[in-house]
């Protein structure tokens, strides 16, 4: 469990002190910090006072898995701006590959870099050379503002026009300080939300009518629902049984696909993830955690099916991702935190009677 002692409320409290008083021309500050917050849950450090070095390429990944859904026009409207500069590159780079992908009937980020590794790749060093460049060295400090002490990470070798050379010369990582990794993955559940709700007042002011059109967006940008799962839906019912993974109640073919950890915390859309389950057990379970022997039954389930699953509806299973991305939100919720066991049903978390071996 991360130590109570870090002053982790202090940090949130600076990180979002600072986007709220800094000008955003763009929502890509917003997608940065989302990103390393979820590094920080996957890549959780053992101690928590340790640093963590995390490849700007990953945070990368993580930026093109976010708008991956976000480019994808708004019915009535069209595609959302989200820059007001019309040199958007980050967003041309995902557009780009999310068309490439279309061609070949591929809807998931993670298909498209299995099958199109080398547009994937294209996409990938192009969003991070952007970051490099822009939200990564301004993301400490408000615009305008005196070079000052910096709270996440040092970025004293980034600038505008810093270029692959130097980003390697610097191991193509940024090294967040000791205690901020696992400050900012205990605040995951309080930061995500607040990210969002920034998002969403930043995209609407960067495209005016949507207010008055009654348009919700902010499921456009974050609805879990943004990549269509049916393909999923079918081979999971047809694989493991049209029975709600949680209740066993009977399912029908338009039950929903529950996230097992939530969408909202983590994004992680890999069969690994997924289960089917029925419309009370989704909603009731909404965005907590499951308890852990849930997710016990969820990581148990025959990995060789998954995969063939996988292979069958070309689809990621991402086993390896969703085993990282517990381990950082339940060593990151405090002891006796309320996890989802059934419908009405919550338990208190404490790992130490649950011993598991993807928590340790």
């Amino acid at each position: 469990m991360i130590d109570p002692t870090i002053d982790a409320l202090a940090l949130g409290q600076r990180v979002v002190a600072v986007l709220e008083t800094g000008l955003r021309t763009a929502t890509y500050k917003l997608a940065t910090l989302m990103a390393l917050v979820d590094e920080c849950v996957e890549y959780l450090p053992a101690k928590p006072d340790d640093e963590l070095a995390i490849p700007i390429t990953r945070v990368a990944e993580r930026v093109l898995e976010i708008y991956w859904r976000q480019v994808a026009p708004l019915q009535g409207f069209g595609q959302l701006r989200q820059s007001s500069q019309p040199n958007a590159r980050i967003l041309r780079a995902v557009q780009r590959l999310r068309d490439d992908a279309a061609a070949r009937h591929i809807a998931s980020p993670g298909v498209a870099r299995d099958r199109l590794p080398v547009e994937y790749r294209v996409a990938v060093d192009d969003i991070a050379l952007t970051l490099a460049q822009q939200p990564l060295h301004r993301l400490q400090r408000v615009t305008g503002a005196a070079a000052g002490p910096t709270f996440l990470y040092d970025d004293n070798w980034l600038h505008d026009h810093v270029s692959w050379r130097t980003i390697n010369e610097n191991g193509g990582v940024i090294t967040l300080y000791p205690g901020v990794a696992a400050g900012l993955a205990r605040l995951s559940g309080l930061l995500k939300p607040t990210l969002e709700l920034l998002w969403v007042q930043d995209v609407v002011k960067l495209n005016a009518g949507l207010v008055e059109q009654g348009q919700d967006v902010a499921g456009h940008l974050f609805g879990r629902e943004r990549i269509s799962l049916q393909p999923v839906r079918l081979a999971l019912l047809d694989s493991f049984g049209a029975r709600c993974f949680y209740c066993a109640a009977p399912l029908r073919s338009s039950s929903p696909v529950d996230h097992v950890l939530p969408w909202s915390r983590v994004g992680i859309d890999g069969l690994a993830n997924l289960v089917a389950a029925c419309e009370r057990c989704n909603s009731d379970k909404s965005n907590a955690l499951p308890a852990v022997a849930t997710l016990a039954r969820v990581l148990g389930r025959d990995r060789v099916l998954l995969d063939d699953i996988g292979s069958h509806v070309g689809w990621p299973v991402q086993y390896e991702r969703v085993c990282r991305a517990a381990r950082g939100l339940y060593r990151g919720s405090p002891d006796g935190a309320p996890t989802w066991l059934s419908r009405g049903t919550f338990t208190p978390l404490d790992l130490r009677t649950v011993p598991v071996p993807w928590i340790e």
